[in-house]
């Protein structure tokens, strides 16, 4: 059975469902999107308790936001990498360092707007490290991959169809990117380049970015 990857709007952000024999949920979203969440399982014919595992890519707010809330309703166990897990369990709010022009300008607006911004703590269940994490025992063929870059303890989901749900390893769409490319913030870029290899020697066709649409790989191996 060839997974399904339906996309949800939540704050800034696309997350994302995949629906194989079992359910899983990539990242978390904007703080405060729990309605909008329920809107979209809805949407999807899918009970919130079908999911039962949600991947968090990184730890910056907009995508661990919603965490606990939709942890709290699913039931579902949290993934997240070993080097970010306490910016969930402790609210922390860091800002990745733009690394474009446009990249730096942003990332002092968005500066502007953090003390309004609050991040409801949970417990990270599931804590991952550097190697790869099988999903098949959620019924889903793949695996979370660490590909660190855009923040230390950023994941990958890799799909053995060749889709790649990357967080904010790639970004698509304004108001960060004219069209498919690189991210603008990262902690590294010379990680972000190394995991970008990583992932289509592991076979990354098309990509899923957390902000923008899909794209097909061949921009990130142009970009590098």
């Amino acid at each position: 059975m060839r997974p399904r990857i339906h996309p949800i709007k939540l704050g800034v952000d696309h997350c994302y469902i995949i629906h194989g024999e079992g359910i899983i949920m990539v990242d978390g979203g904007a703080p405060n999107q729990l309605k909008n969440f329920l809107k979209a399982v809805e949407r999807l014919s899918i009970r919130p308790q079908e999911i039962k595992l949600i991947v968090l890519t990184h730890g910056h707010w907009d995508h661990i936001g919603s965490a606990k809330e939709i942890k709290d309703l699913t039931g579902a166990k949290v993934a997240m990498h070993q080097q970010e897990k306490h910016w969930l369990e402790k609210s922390l709010k860091p800002l990745p360092p733009g690394v474009t022009l446009w990249g730096k300008i942003f990332g002092r607006i968005m500066g502007l707007f953090m003390p309004l911004v609050h991040i409801p703590v949970t417990h990270v269940d599931m804590v991952l490290g550097d190697g790869e994490f099988p999903l098949s025992g959620y019924g889903v063929p793949g695996k979370v991959v660490h590909t660190p870059g855009h923040s230390l303890g950023s994941v990958s989901v890799l799909l053995e169809t060749g889709d790649a749900l990357v967080g904010d390893l790639a970004m698509n769409g304004f108001p960060l990117r004219s069209g498919p490319g690189l991210p603008i913030f990262a902690e590294d870029m010379q990680k972000v380049r190394e995991s970008w290899r990583l992932l289509m020697d592991a076979g990354a066709e098309t990509i899923y970015p957390a902000h923008g649409e899909p794209f097909s790989v061949d921009f990130i191996r142009k970009a590098l």
